[in-house]
Order: structure tokens, then C-alpha cells, then sequence
């Protein structure tokens, strides 16, 4: 089996189609979404849209799908991404509206786990530093944790009695050996990337070779800045994503 791995695409269409195209999705068995499929971006729903026209998929629910439908509330949330989230929920469909109420806030599939922030608070938590990571092995009991949230790439290995506590950070094109340890893999951001590198991030997991590829492609950056200037969203946003931060 062979998974396509995305997450935070934060409504940006351009970002994600390319990815999709990027992808020989004929050679994907299941796509796995790791939540935040609106917020920040001009297109909501075109981007739910498009995950759901998806022929196999799973999704988790994040903070923003959450925001968005008034679900959390947004005083934790900066101005502008109050702005943005604001305006998404004036634009979200009825019907996409119940679709992200609906989303799940963590998945077990196989050996693996699926949530947006941590296994610990699926939808909040940020696992940024060292001391959080290793915390959280403890909340799952997969071999695998997927996770999003922080736009930024990241592998977390547990420590055992014969390694240490690691964190690396992937490298695009270069395969990932999935031994018998347990991690806490994040696989960045499809739409808006914080890792100073502005390319839409994914990974793909092939479950049989037990390789995990990390991948970064470039997109239409300047179209999503157009459409986001032509709905008003704060130019904050707009401006970051030609940064990747």
C-alpha cells in the first residue's frame, strides 16, 4: 500500500492541484489529509471540494476547519488569521460547513495514527520542541504518528534502551527507511509552508518498502496572491507565502 501523506492546505487550490499533478495518484492506494484543509487561503471550497472528489481518502479535523465553523473560538488566533477565518465561515457552503463539523479528530489506520496538532490534543497542540515530542509517544500506541499544524517538516524518533531521542529533518528525493522504531512524522504544509522554503511539501509512505519519500514542488504563487487580494484577505498572509514563512 502506498499513502500520499498532505496537510494544512489552507484553502489554496493552486497549491494543492499541483501537488495532486505532482503525484501519480494511479500508484496511491489512500490519500491521508492531516487537517487545516481551509483557513489563511482565498479558495475553501474548492479545496474541500477537491479533497472529497479524492477516489480513496482520509481526513482529520484542525484548528482552522474547527474556527472556521465557529467550533473553537478564535482568541488564541492572531488579527489576521481571525480575518481570515471570519471570512472563510462567510463563504463555506452549507453542505462543507457539516462536512468539516463531521471530520474526525484522530484516525488509526494500521500501524498508523493520524491527528492535526498531537496525539495528546489533536487539534491544539504544537509539537515544536524536543521535550513535547517525546511526551506525546506516550499518548499513541501506533508505531507511526502523523502530524501537522506546525507547516513545518519534522521526524521525531522515540528513545529506547539502544537510541536516543532524535529529531532530522527530511530532505526532499532523498527515501526515508522505516525500521522497526516509532516515530512522530510531520510532512509540512501543502499551502502555506513555514520552513523558509515557500514549495508546497508533501510525503508519500510506501507500507511495503517501508520507505517514506519527502517531496517539495513549486507552484503558482502569484496566482494565489492575486485571489487573495481579490477576496481581501490581509496582506500579512499574502506576502508570507513567496517568504515559505
Amino acid at each position: 500500500m502506498r499513502y500520499l501523506i498532505i496537510s494544512d492546505i489552507h484553502g489554496n487550490l493552486p497549491a494543492f492541484d499541483t501537488v495532486l499533478a505532482h503525484v501519480d495518484l494511479d500508484c496511491i492506494d489512500q490519500v491521508w489529509c492531516l487537517g487545516d484543509v481551509v483557513g489563511y487561503g482565498p479558495c475553501p471550497n474548492e479545496c474541500i471540494d477537491r479533497l472529497r472528489e479524492l477516489p480513496d481518502y482520509l481526513c482529520v479535523a484542525g484548528n482552522h476547519d474547527w474556527a472556521a465553523i465557529e467550533r473553537i473560538d478564535m482568541v488564541e488566533f492572531n488579527p489576521s488569521a481571525q480575518t481570515a477565518c471570519r471570512w472563510t465561515n462567510g463563504r463555506l457552503t452549507s453542505e462543507n460547513k457539516a462536512y468539516l463539523e463531521n471530520l474526525p479528530t484522530q484516525i488509526i489506520q494500521g500501524h498508523c495514527t493520524l491527528v492535526h496538532g498531537s496525539p495528546r490534543e489533536p487539534i491544539w497542540e504544537y509539537i515544536i520542541y524536543p521535550s513535547t515530542a517525546q511526551l506525546n509517544f506516550q499518548f499513541f500506541s501506533t508505531q507511526l504518528c502523523f502530524v501537522g499544524h506546525t507547516h513545518a517538516p519534522a521526524i521525531f524518533r522515540e528513545e529506547t534502551s539502544t537510541h536516543k531521542f532524535e529529531i532530522s529533518i527530511p530532505v526532499p528525493n532523498e527515501p526515508i527507511r522505516i525500521d522497526d522504531e516509532r516515530l512522530i512524522i510531520n510532512p509540512g504544509s501543502v499551502g502555506q509552508p513555514r520552513d523558509g522554503d515557500p514549495d508546497a511539501a508533501y510525503m508519500i509512505l510506501d507500507q511495503e518498502e517501508k520507505i517514506l519519500n519527502y517531496q517539495r514542488v513549486s507552484y503558482d504563487i502569484e496566482l494565489t496572491q492575486r485571489l487573495m487580494m481579490e477576496k481581501g484577505l490581509p496582506e500579512s498572509l499574502i506576502s508570507r507565502l513567496a517568504f515559505g514563512w
